[in-house]
């Protein structure tokens, strides 16, 4: 099992802008993986959206992402997000059962 953690560092003051938009791309399934997280900072580094996302294998994972971000509708989304954020970085963590 693997998580896709991608953590967007937002402008200042934008994070009223993003979410409306999250919201938005929630309800038209553009992050279609089940169990996907949108979190956002409590503590530690300021203004940052995380979203996580579960996966069985990182074929599944690379799938996502090629079928994803073919979506027009996805595409769209994603060119309103953009200006919002200062950088990005995406973790690839495999998750360890006990």
């Amino acid at each position: 099992m693997y998580i896709a953690r991608d953590t967007f560092h937002i402008h200042f003051g934008a994070f009223k802008n993003v979410l409306p938009g999250l919201r938005a791309a929630i309800s038209q399934n553009l992050f279609p993986v089940a169990g996907t997280k949108i979190l956002t900072d409590f503590t530690g580094e300021s203004y940052r959206i995380i979203i996580e996302m579960q996966f069985n294998s990182l074929a599944e994972y690379e799938n996502m992402l090629v079928n994803g971000m073919k979506n027009p509708a996805w595409q769209a989304w994603y060119e309103g997000f953009k200006p919002h954020v200062k950088s990005s970085n995406r973790e690839l963590l495999k998750l360890i059962e006990m």
